[in-house]
């Protein structure tokens, strides 16, 4: 494996948690349809450009879910919500780009990020409430 591969599952390891990134390098590994997608992902996306000292993390998850938002990437956009907190962004300041996104890429953009991170948020409540659960 390539080591801006394996800097890329690194990092997301960090962003996203142990399983998410096992996940990905099974994928990787089993060379199944979208093993190269997700190879060139961990290289380039996250073993790259996350990996890059230029901006912070935290800087990093700002701009990504503006441009996310921006382009309607609502997927992605749950997926980089996770990302966001991890990387130290409050409830509070998730809704302000929300708020802010709603200036620059439109209304109806922002709403449905904002729908969006609702049901992440939701999701992240329920996975809390089962864990502690297990205690």
């Amino acid at each position: 494996m390539k080591p801006s591969i394996e800097q890329g599952l690194a990092v997301f390891e960090q962003l996203r948690g142990a399983e998410r990134s096992q996940q990905m390098k099974s994928s990787i590994d089993n060379g199944a349809f979208g093993a190269a997608m997700t190879a060139l992902s961990m290289d380039f996306v996250f073993g790259s450009v996350w990996a890059r000292d230029g901006l912070d993390r935290r800087a990093r998850s700002l701009v990504t879910l503006g441009i996310l938002i921006a382009l309607r990437q609502r997927d992605e956009l749950k997926n980089h919500v996770r990302i966001a907190l991890t990387n130290g962004l409050t409830v509070d300041e998730l809704e302000e780009v929300m708020i802010q996104a709603s200036v620059y890429a439109g209304f109806p953009a922002a709403h449905a990020a904002n729908n969006a991170a609702i049901e992440v948020l939701e999701a992240i409540a329920l996975e809390r409430e089962g864990d502690a659960s297990k205690d």
